[in-house]
Formats: structure tokens, C-alpha cells, sequence
């Protein structure tokens, strides 16, 4: 709930209304188990007055799938039909304003799609493209109370219709989003190293309420330190990460690496890179 540039579109669009930037970039890299990887990018223009307006692209590799069909004759049951082409992918628009100097609101229309390789349903059949595309949409508000810098978020994701690949219909994970952020230094004056604390309540559609809690320190504007735990998460908590800005040529390139335990699994690594005008 607290980005304020071409990131914000990932999480709440409302976030690009406060962008002082001309224009941010934004690009990331996480590298997920079990050979999955997602990549995204967002790129958001300050139009003044007009608002800001953004465009995003997130891009999901499962990695390779081995194909495989029942064949009694096999001493396994089963031969393999060579990898599958799976993946999915969704472009989005957004736009956000801030009608007052309290309250932003922002939202994004993005086209979803998603491919499972082709299926035969019947012995002798035909093959089946399994295919799924349409229309989603975000919305964010944040509000300012007036309380120092303490700022109050809201955002509702993927809200779409139903998508359906042969017989079970389903939609995308709609997840409902309230948080709080504040720096926290301002109760104790004048700081120049600010300390931000931010607090989300998750309620995605197919799971229970999420609780997310995150700080983050800026050393001169320059260094950042980040730690967070996800609290009711299967086997997602603690998390970390380190960032580094820096200014060049009128320009200012950002670096951001978050690392992510998972229990039993392999940890997960975070990469983004910024640069904004």
C-alpha cells in the first residue's frame, strides 16, 4: 500500500497519483519453486493535473512440463508425449488521480490469458487447446487522515467473470486489501532517515484473511532495509531485502533484491530494477 511509482500498479494503482516523478520504469524478476519464474514491467508517465497513467505486462513461465498419456503396454502405464507449452501472461492499462491532497484513487483494466498445452478428451479424438483469456480489473483508493504521514489504503484485484476450460468454471483470485503505513520517525521530530512501518489485512477469495507486516529504513537516501513476515500463509513468513538508489546523469537508477523463506521449500529470490526521470 505505500509505492508511489510504476511499481504501484502491482499492488495499488491508486499509489501512482503521488508519483513526483516524470516517468518510473519499473521491471521484476522472481524466481518461484519448482522452476517457475515470473517477470514483470510497468512503465507510468506524470501528466500533472491530468493524473498518471501507467502501462504493465506480467509474464508467468512454469517451466518444462513432460507430457504424459496411459499406455498399458509400458511397464510404467504411461508413455511420455514430450514437453508441454504452458504459460500465462496479462497487459494491463491503469490510471490514477489524486482528487484532493488526501485522497488518490487509481485503477487498471488488464487482459488476462493463460495456455495448458492440448488434451484428448476421447481415445481416437480430437486434441483440445486449453485456453483461457478475458478481461480483469483493479481498483485502489488511499487517504491521508492527517496524522503525520500515516496513510490508509485500500485495493480489490482481479475482479473478473468467469473463465472456463471444459466443464469447471472458475475466476481469478479476487483478493480484497486494506492497510495502514506511517513513518514512524515523525512522532519523534525531525528525522532524515525515515523508518516506515506498514501493516496489510488480505482476504483472497480462496483462502482465509492474510495478515502482511513489513518495515523499511532509509540510510541518506540511498540504502534501504527491509523485513517482513506473512502471517497465516501454509508455508510462506519471513522475508527480507535489501535496496540501493542512486542518482546519475539527471536520472535515478533503483536496485531492489527481497529474499523469501518457504518452509520446506527453496527459498525465493526477488529482483527489481528502476529508473525514473
Amino acid at each position: 500500500m505505500v509505492g508511489d511509482d510504476a511499481s504501484a500498479m502491482f499492488y495499488n494503482p491508486a499509489g501512482m497519483a503521488m508519483m513526483q516523478q516524470s516517468v518510473d520504469f519499473f521491471s521484476n524478476r522472481t524466481q518461484w519453486i519448482a522452476d517457475i519464474s515470473y517477470s514483470a514491467a510497468g512503465l507510468a508517465k506524470n501528466l500533472g493535473n491530468w493524473g498518471t497513467v501507467g502501462a504493465s505486462f506480467i509474464f508467468s513461465d512454469y517451466g518444462d512440463i513432460i507430457g504424459t498419456r496411459v499406455d498399458a503396454t509400458k511397464p510404467e502405464g504411461y508413455e511420455k508425449t514430450g514437453n508441454i507449452d504452458v504459460g500465462a501472461y496479462a497487459i494491463g492499462v491503469s490510471y490514477a488521480r489524486s482528487l484532493t491532497d488526501k485522497f488518490s484513487v487509481g485503477g487498471q483494466v488488464k487482459y488476462a490469458a493463460q495456455h495448458l498445452g492440448s488434451s484428448v478428451l476421447k481415445e481416437g479424438g480430437k486434441a483440445v487447446k486449453n485456453e483461457v483469456s478475458g478481461f480483469a480489473f483493479d481498483f485502489g483508493t488511499i487517504f491521508y487522515p492527517g496524522f503525520k504521514s500515516l496513510r490508509v489504503g485500500m485495493s480489490v484485484r482481479n475482479f473478473s467473470g468467469q473463465f472456463q476450460y471444459e466443464e469447471t468454471p472458475f475466476q481469478l483470485p479476487l483478493t480484497f486489501k486494506i492497510g495502514v503505513a506511517m513513518n514512524v520517525m515523525d512522532l519523534l521530530g525531525e528525522y532524515e532517515n525515515p523508518l516506515l512501518i506498514a501493516i496489510d489485512a488480505l482476504h483472497p477469495r480462496d483462502y482465509t484473511e492474510r495478515i502482511h507486516v513489513g518495515t523499511e529504513y532509509w540510510f541518506k537516501d540511498m540504502f534501504a532495509l527491509r523485513v517482513g513476515y506473512k502471517f497465516n500463509y501454509d508455508v510462506e513468513s519471513f522475508t527480507a531485502g535489501l535496496g540501493f538508489k542512486y542518482a546519475i546523469a539527471g536520472k535515478n537508477l533503483k536496485l531492489d533484491y527481497s529474499y523469501g523463506a518457504l518452509g520446506v521449500f527453496s527459498s525465493v529470490s526477488r529482483f527489481s530494477i528502476g529508473i525514473s526521470l
